[in-house]
């Protein structure tokens, strides 16, 4: 099925010619979740023509299972310093982000501004979170401890005995599945193609630069091409390019109904073991396992009773909430978790913007200014400069 769209100009000296002559580039991006959707709404908005490749049906992966938490400050860890400043510059940008994807799609993704707390249950758990928070705090990060009785005063609903929590007035939350939704109409009616059910098989090389991809033994022609298949990425044929180091790290999730009138929570909270996200539609969010099992979707009896003991030991009433829904997904991990973003060194006119683990819907802003300003102006953003998968690559390979 194909559908029309379109979008920007060019990033590497591919472009350079059709940036020279005001043309702009013909671009295939592989991968209809929110990156590929992303890229593809704001190059198609620059005049570039645009083909997206979905092997599936567009938002259906790792967009359609996350919980859309914005959680720069609240997931900040000794070890991730390095990605702080990315996550932190798109946490900045996701309210204009917002504003400018509703106005173009004409739907709400209901961008929620009311924070997040990371609960401490009991003496351990705090011991814990006051050694992160004086990290979060030696980094400069806009996060404060409260007690037991300040945490219940906001939600009354918690356990009765808290230890205290941190305060994230500035990790907030969106309904990821909207902002899907609401890409893919931004797009098409920007004017680009999206093919869905359209696996790419590979993407053509000739003579060290990327000339079409090959998708159901069709060929698209392309100046361009934007790898952006989260955690299918490595299954795309580049070759000579060394395959990317992007796994699925599978995650189960389910959500429980509250009343939309009378909400038992209404802030994010993190807990010991999960996660709780409320939605504006009553949908309480509950995530999610961690692990290294492939692309195995088995919902599994352990993770969902681990996932709804963590969450009623912090919830006690969601015992008598009715379950709407159950599922999988399959978050892309790189070899580091951190993003993998920019040119590839090894094959001309191929871009990278997959690897997001667990950041996907937070990094969404970020990748779709850089990705699209490097294919439009050749620049490539200081701030997705440390995270090129040249950093996977051998020294002597690299240089």
């Amino acid at each position: 099925m194909s559908e029309s769209l379109s979008h920007h100009d060019s990033a590497s000296s591919s472009a350079h010619s059709a940036r020279a002559s005001g043309a702009r580039p013909r671009v295939a991006i592989v991968g209809g979740g929110v990156m590929g959707l992303s890229i593809a709404w704001r190059l198609a908005e620059a005049g570039c023509t645009v083909e997206i490749f979905e092997q599936g049906r567009t938002g259906l992966g790792a967009s359609h299972a996350a919980a859309g938490m914005l959680a720069a400050c609240a997931e900040a860890e000794p070890g991730e310093e390095g990605l702080l400043a990315l996550n932190r510059e798109s946490q900045r940008l996701w309210p204009s982000f917002a504003a400018d994807l509703e106005a173009a799609s004409g739907m709400a993704v209901d961008l929620r501004t009311d924070g997040t707390i990371v609960l401490a249950l009991n003496a351990d758990d705090a011991a814990k979170l006051r050694h992160l928070i004086t990290f979060q705090q030696g980094l400069g990060l806009p996060v404060e401890w409260l007690n037991g009785a300040e945490v219940r005063r906001r939600e009354p609903h918690l356990a009765t005995k808290l230890a205290g929590a941190v305060w994230c007035p500035e990790d907030h939350q969106v309904d990821n599945r909207k902002v899907s939704a609401a890409l893919r109409v931004a797009a098409l009616k920007a004017g680009a193609t999206l093919h869905e059910d359209m696996p790419v098989e590979r993407v053509e090389v000739v003579d060290g630069r990327a000339r079409a991809v090959i998708a159901k033994g069709e060929r698209f022609g392309a100046d361009i091409v934007v790898l952006a298949a989260g955690a299918w990425s490595r299954g795309v044929a580049i070759t000579p390019a060394t395959p990317l180091p992007v796994r699925p790290v599978k995650g189960q999730m389910l959500a429980l109904a509250m009343d939309p009138a009378a909400p038992i929570l209404s802030h994010v909270v993190w807990a010991p073991g999960t996660y709780l996200v409320p939605r504006k539609d009553g949908r309480l969010i509950v995530g999610a396992t961690v692990e290294e099992r492939g692309f195995n979707a088995d919902l599994t009896a352990g993770g969902q009773l681990a996932l709804l003991t963590h969450a009623w030991r912090a919830l006690p009433t969601i015992e008598e909430l009715p379950i709407l829904e159950q599922w999988v997904g399959f978050r892309p991990g790189s070899r580091d978790d951190a993003p993998i973003l920019g040119r590839s060194a090894e094959v001309e006119g191929l871009v990278f913007a997959t690897g997001h683990h667990r950041n996907g819907i937070l990094l969404l802003p970020v990748t779709a200014e850089a990705i699209s300003r490097l294919i439009l102006e050749g620049e490539t953003d200081p701030v997705i400069a440390p995270f090129v998968a040249e950093r996977f690559l051998p020294r002597a390979a690299a240089e």
